[in-house]
């Protein structure tokens, strides 16, 4: 099987309270962590209300975060398209793939929040045929034509770009949600797709038929999408036992529910949670959960049904949150990297497969101490030092060393 990606996803969603500038440092720390631990990608998102998402240009804190990173790719997560003129979104792009040495991921979306749409004066009802119609110029821009066009929102006149991607081929993705529409986007251009309704058990179990759309509207356009391009949203938080995991994160994320997805967006059929373990319990251990607070063994398991109901991914993307503290959560995302990863991906088994060879196989190695108990007992001075020889006392590791008491009790049989 395919190695799996794994990445984060920030939108972010910080509680109203803290100083802004110390949560933009924070958060570029963030990912220059994310970048010594391995992870292969890194998304923040645009947004222009809420209170809880202050990120308004994810290409600024891009390229701040592409001078402290070394190899971990760039995503936008996502641009708005609706906001924005599409020649504007493509020069910025361009550049930042530039700065970034080649590492930006183009990923757009036609606009979460409506009180976003609503201060731009944007219907909401032409957001996703304005984000298809961006695309389609990018696309172009992109390739090095030169473009006229004439829309209801944007006008072109013989726009080319003065400098192309650094990247033979950028990356596109678009984000999909619970409706068909982005997934119909990703088949209409065969690009990359981020399911960020996958959150939600709902949203985990709709992926098979998700799939199906992207599928559907490739054939219908003449392209294709490859799973390997799919990258999937999940949440977590990891500590050493469940126990401590729920400790960690269950108040945060009872004020992050209570007070953003019911008290702020007001989300349909949502209710607040009455004390941490409420929240804990109907966010991580109802049937079919596609959140895991626990351990990285109860992660690996997440993601291995992940992999069974979906068909097959090619990204796993944890969403950044600030249910634990600081502390705690980058101590969660290094247990992900240390544990979770390698379990997933095999890094680890031929260790174990070695391991279990050693053992399996002792009396094979049994030689070595013969070997060693020969060379002793040639040398008169060296076989009467032998009983003032025990654990400990041997210049090579004592847990590579014969058992020299073993072997001399040997000898004199």
């Amino acid at each position: 099987m395919p190695r799996l990606k794994f990445g984060a996803f920030l939108a972010p969603h910080h509680p109203i309270g803290e100083h802004p500038m110390l949560q933009f440092r924070r958060d570029l720390a963030f990912v220059e962590q994310l970048d010594e631990l391995g992870y292969d990608e890194f998304w923040c998102g645009e947004h222009h209300s809420s209170g809880w998402e202050m990120i308004a240009s994810p290409e600024m804190f891009l390229a701040a975060a592409g001078e402290r990173t070394k190899r971990i790719r760039l995503g936008t997560g996502v641009i708005s398209l609706p906001y924005h003129h599409p020649f504007n979104v493509a020069q910025r792009m361009v550049q930042l793939d530039h700065m970034t040495g080649g590492r930006a991921i183009f990923g757009s979306g036609p606009g979460a929040l409506a009180s976003d749409a609503h201060t731009l004066g944007i219907d909401p009802m032409t957001q996703r045929d304005r984000q298809d119609e961006a695309i389609a110029i990018i696309r172009r821009l992109f390739k090095g034509e030169r473009v006229t066009a004439m829309s209801d929102w944007f006008t072109m006149n013989d726009a080319a770009l003065q400098l192309l991607p650094l990247q033979e081929e950028m990356p596109f993705v678009v984000a999909s949600m619970i409706s068909p529409s982005g997934m119909t986007l990703a088949g209409k251009y065969g690009i990359g797709i981020i399911s960020l309704g996958s959150m939600s058990t709902k949203g985990l179990m709709a992926l098979p038929q998700q799939w199906e759309f992207a599928e559907d509207a490739a054939k219908k356009h003449g392209t294709t999408v490859s799973r390997a391009d799919w990258r999937v949203l999940l949440t977590w938080h990891i500590a050493e036992s469940r126990e401590q995991a729920r400790r960690e994160a269950g108040a945060g994320l009872m004020r992050w529910h209570n007070e953003y997805n019911v008290g702020t967006l007001m989300r349909p059929g949502l209710t607040p949670f009455s004390s941490p373990d409420e929240a804990v319990d109907k966010t991580a251990f109802v049937e079919g959960a596609a959140s895991t607070i626990g351990t990285p063994d109860d992660l690996v398991k997440t993601i291995k049904n992940l992999m069974e109901v979906s068909g097959g991914v090619g990204t796993i993307i944890g969403f950044v949150h600030d249910w634990a503290n600081p502390e705690n959560t980058r101590r969660s995302w290094d247990m992900v990297a240390r544990y979770v990863v390698p379990e997933i991906n095999g890094y680890v088994d031929g260790l174990r497969k070695s391991q279990a060879f050693v053992i399996e196989n002792r009396a094979v190695f049994e030689r070595a101490g013969q070997a060693v108990m020969a060379k002793i007992m040639e040398n008169e001075k060296a076989a009467a030092a032998l009983a003032q020889t025990g654990p400990g006392r041997v210049a090579i590791p004592s847990v590579n060393a014969p058992d020299l008491q073993k072997e001399a009790a040997k000898q004199k049989a």
